[in-house]
């Protein structure tokens, strides 16, 4: 009697604790430490599925008494795997056919190009480079110092692209304090609304958010976003940090065109569950590029491991003022020294 309710009990354990793992929105618990880093990774999680049924496998074979119990571990397992493998599937793994939304942007698209640099770790002239070949009139650069920025700039002016550098730095003392927003002028002049100082109301609480408005009140606010990743006692920082982003993506709040925010969100689409306003969205009101073209589901970091092992952290959203006609995860300069791999998006006016 003792062995089977002890048996019942592991497979309830096993249950629960594997539905919270696959869907932790069901208990609330996507923000909670642990259940945050798991849920990040989904394609690993189906992978180490595997690896356990393999073993559970060999139990079955050689544990005689144990197999009912064994058998249901192993059905749990396959359910769990298949669950994660739908919602990757769902969300996109970025195919070339997904990629593009349509044949040609409008005259009216702004493509935006996001990277963590990992401190400026690739050099200027890398991502001068990948920004001139993306043909970029924007770019989020979480971890990079205005230096930098300025060199960017100056080499794709050189290269007939100019770009104007909004930088905003909590201490010089780690280059992760800085973000750094190139606009090219061609979409007008910006300011910078954000506040130097970390912590809401006016800024993310421990790495910069650079938001950027325009003068004439024409055209979108342009967010480059830097939250804190999850790590243990970071953890009310992160949730703030997604609350205070979520408000600043509100199409009630942010007049104009709209709202394009672009960089290191230190979050999947999971992390964001209770924080739509709008149908449709993921974070306030804005809605995910990569979901949108069917590459939700391709990692962004670690840039060392397989992408569908990954975590997408990285994105690129709007708010519905902007339709998206292509986003891809760049997986060419992984060996470039950052640890993030960078993500580009066009987006077209909605009205258009």
């Amino acid at each position: 009697m003792l062995s089977t309710l002890i048996r019942t009990i592991v497979v309830l354990a096993t249950l629960a604790f594997l539905t919270v793992l696959a869907w932790p929105a069901i208990a609330g618990l996507q923000n909670s430490w642990v259940i945050a880093h798991a849920v990040s990774f989904r394609g690993l999680a189906v992978a180490v599925a595997i690896a356990l049924l393999s073993l559970l496998a060999i139990l079955l074979l050689l544990v005689r008494p144990l197999r009912a119990t064994t058998a249901l571990l192993m059905v749990l397992l396959v359910i769990f795997g298949a669950v994660n493998s739908g919602i990757l599937l769902h969300r996109g793994l970025g195919s070339d056919a997904a990629a593009a939304l349509a044949a040609e942007p409008t005259d009216a698209a702004v493509t935006v190009l996001s990277w963590n640099t990992l401190g400026d770790a690739p050099g200027a002239a890398a991502i001068a480079d990948l920004a001139l070949a993306e043909e970029a009139d924007v770019l989020t650069l979480p971890e990079t110092t205005e230096e930098t920025g300025v060199l960017i700039a100056e080499a794709m002016r050189a290269a007939g692209r100019p770009m104007w550098v909004h930088t905003v730095s909590f201490d010089l003392i780690s280059k992760a304090r800085s973000t750094t927003l190139l606009i090219s002028p061609d979409l007008g002049d910006y300011t910078v609304t954000s506040a130097a100082g970390s912590g809401p109301p006016g800024n993310t609480n421990v790495l910069p958010t650079v938001i950027a408005e325009p003068v004439d009140g024409a055209g979108p606010t342009i967010i480059a976003v830097h939250a804190v990743a999850p790590i243990r006692w970071e953890m009310a920082n992160w949730r703030s940090d997604l609350d205070w982003l979520a408000e600043q993506c509100s199409g009630g709040s942010s007049g104009g065109d709209g709202v394009i925010m672009a960089g290191d969100f230190n979050a999947t689409i999971d992390h964001f569950a209770g924080r739509a306003t709008s149908d449709g969205a993921v974070l306030g009101d804005c809605r995910d590029a990569a979901a949108a073209t069917g590459s939700g589901g391709v990692g962004t970091w670690p840039a060392w491991a397989p992408a569908l092992l990954g975590a997408p952290i990285d994105h690129v959203l709007a708010t519905p003022d902007w339709r998206v006609e292509r986003m891809r995860v760049i997986g060419t300069e992984d060996t470039a020294g950052s640890d993030h791999r960078p993500v580009v998006a066009t987006l077209s006016p909605a009205t258009e």
